[in-house]
């Protein structure tokens, strides 16, 4: 392995060494040659792991002890080995301090100023007009020119199978070993170009009209369509308390780099 790949898998495990001299009088619940593993430590991974859904049991502690130990020994090699005063090691702990600085800091704010349900429920407002109310089941024909889809839609005027031309002809070869099938989906998944021709569309029928986008042209067929249940607010409430957070915390950046001074 060469030396820059060596020192990037040695990364996260480095960045956990100076912690064990800054708890060095808390109890550990391990050592790895007299280096002690802090509880804290423990504590902050097992908490990594239980907003990621997994339990919170005393086999999932074992385990993050036992992932810290092996952190902890490649970090002494680590450390042994030199590594840890090798300047792209250096920039990217601090990166990583940086980081973990950043989210301690929005924690905080966070605690102190916890996001309001009317907050929530204004954000739910503003945002239920933009959502689809209806799913459409569309199949597809992609070709690299108009004059081919002029063509196709020529050829389906006059009965020829969707499917079949679809399978024969179009770019699209996912899409076209299932007869052009896109499943189902909602407008806003669609390209702007398509999603404007389908909504002029009865079902059963495709579009007279080329239509183009980046991938090409293409020929559309609506087979059916069908409501979509906007979520209630109780059911969007956890996620829109995260776009509400990501909301107040660019608000924060922006106000923090307006008062600082940059050169």
């Amino acid at each position: 392995m060469s030396r820059p790949r060596r020192v990037l898998s040695l990364l996260l495990a480095a960045l956990l060494l100076p912690a064990a001299s800054a708890h060095a009088a808390e109890a550990a619940e391990a050592t790895v040659n007299g280096v002690g593993i802090p509880k804290s430590r423990v504590d902050v991974a097992v908490e990594n792991n239980v907003a990621q859904g997994q339990p919170n049991t005393a086999e999932l502690r074992k385990r993050v002890v036992d992932a810290l130990i092996t952190q902890e020994v490649i970090a002494q090699e680590a450390v042994r080995q030199g590594l840890h005063k090798d300047p792209l090691v250096g920039a990217r702990l601090d990166a990583m301090r940086q980081q973990a600085l950043f989210s301690a800091l929005l924690g905080e704010y966070f605690a102190a100023n916890p996001i309001s349900d009317d907050l929530l429920r204004a954000e739910y407002e503003r945002l239920k007009p933009l959502q689809p109310t209806r799913e459409l089941n569309l199949r597809h024909i992609q070709v690299g020119t108009q004059e081919q889809a002029t063509q196709l839609i020529a050829q389906l005027r006059k009965g020829a199978a969707f499917e079949k031309l679809a399978a024969e002809q179009s770019a699209d070869k996912q899409s076209g070993s299932r007869g052009g099938e896109l499943g189902w989906v909602t407008p806003d998944r669609l390209a702007p170009a398509i999603a404007e021709a389908v909504a002029k569309l009865e079902k059963g029928r495709f579009n007279e009209t080329p239509i183009r986008t980046d991938a090409g042209w293409h020929v559309v067929r609506l087979d059916d369509e069908r409501p979509v249940k906007v979520p209630t607010f109780e059911e969007a409430k956890a996620r829109l308390q995260q776009i509400v957070q990501n909301q107040v915390a660019q608000k924060l950046i922006s106000d923090l780099r307006a008062k600082a001074k940059i050169e």
